[in-house]
């Protein structure tokens, strides 16, 4: 029970930061009080549902990672990389698009059960671990960088028709947004690659059978091959605007599939 309200209270946290960075949109100085509450209803937000996280993660010695679970982490992470990163980027206008997703996360943890089939691997292994966390952090970084694409879209949108220039105001400038965008892509990208190449090492413990031919690794290798060819696009033809976009979220979208299992997703919504 208590555990419940400790998670109704996180979620709500979550809300409050949203709303705050909504009342600050647009405002560049982290010394607002705006910005300030957002900051500190976020941050206390991202240090509970860690707490809880740590628990719910860690059962028994056994590494338990339900589809809530999975959400709720790669939620939390996104979120306590986002406060992180806006100490030092013109990044705050995120957060009122993260800090509501983050509570959206938070509240599946508590209605989606645990699937027994994601629990067995134990704790205990630290190289296992490693790979757990670099597949959050890149998973988490990328999450962030389709954000900041989906901001440059309606930033480009309201360019080409020639909108009212009082939302745009609001926005970082589009040459910081889209440099901070690649620098999260760039450093996502490598630890997608580790995440992928220690997965080989790891796969039995995962999923039962050594360099298994799934959705899930068919999905993560085309992932994985969408963003090199926004890499290498970016790097030989300069590649921005809305064909960066496209190429971020698409190769964000299998990924999320690949990340969830899509296997499993389908065995989910297909079930009768």
């Amino acid at each position: 029970m208590i555990q419940l309200i400790l998670h109704i209270i996180a979620i709500v946290l979550y809300g409050l930061a949203g709303v705050y960075y909504w009342r600050g949109f647009g405002l560049r100085s982290h010394a607002h009080p705006e910005q300030r509450k957002a900051a500190l209803f976020g941050s206390v937000a991202v240090l509970l549902q860690g707490a809880l996280l740590a628990g719910d993660v860690d059962r028994d010695g056994h590494l338990t990672l339900g589809i809530g679970t999975i959400l709720s982490l790669d939620a939390w992470a996104v979120a306590a990389i986002f406060l992180a990163t806006s100490l030092r980027k013109p990044i705050a206008s995120l957060g009122t698009f993260i800090m509501p997703s983050a509570a959206l996360a938070a509240l599946a943890q508590i209605f989606l059960p645990i699937h027994e089939k994601l629990a067995p691997p134990s704790t205990q292994d630290p190289w296992l671990i490693i790979h757990v966390v670099i597949s959050i952090l890149a998973y988490s970084l990328l999450s962030i960088a389709v954000v900041q694409s989906l901001m440059l879209w309606i930033q480009e949108s309201r360019l080409r028709h020639r909108q009212p220039a009082q939302l745009m105001q609001a926005f970082p400038p589009m040459e910081t947004m889209e440099s901070l965008m690649f620098e999260m892509i760039r450093v996502g990208f490598i630890l997608l690659t580790l995440t992928l190449i220690s997965g080989f090492f790891f796969s039995d413990q995962l999923f039962g059978t050594p360099l298994p031919f799934t959705h899930h690794s068919v999905l993560s290798l085309i992932a994985w091959l969408a963003f090199a060819i926004l890499l290498i696009g970016r790097r030989q033809f300069g590649w921005r605007g809305r064909n960066a976009v496209r190429w971020t979220v698409g190769g964000f979208v299998l990924l999320v599939f690949a990340y969830l299992s899509a296997e499993f997703l389908l065995k989910l919504v297909l079930a009768r």
